[in-house]
């Protein structure tokens, strides 16, 4: 059973992680192509400001707004996402 790459985006851009991400009106608006959408997530500039609206609080790291296919710069945006979602779930105490 071969899957071409177009049917694998199309299939995690269906996934239950990008439906929720569409929730917040940004994201998959327009005529953007599925390889677009999918850049779009990979950057972490959309996902960044989306942690930014569950938690608001400052941060003193800065996302690359221009990252232009730029892996290393994707990588920090990532990694910035990574930490503020760790210390999201680090400062709310567990309720039972």
């Amino acid at each position: 059973m071969d899957v071409t790459v177009s049917e694998l985006l199309e299939l995690f851009l269906q996934s239950p992680l990008v439906t929720w991400v569409k929730t917040f009106g940004l994201f998959g608006s327009g005529n953007q192509d599925n390889l677009t959408m999918y850049m779009d997530l990979v950057d972490g500039i959309f996902l960044n400001q989306i942690m930014l609206q569950i938690d608001p609080r400052p941060t003193n790291q800065r996302i690359n707004k221009h990252v232009n296919n730029d892996v290393n710069l994707r990588i920090q945006n990532l990694t910035i996402l990574v930490r503020s979602i760790k210390t999201y779930y680090q400062d709310r105490p567990f309720s039972r």
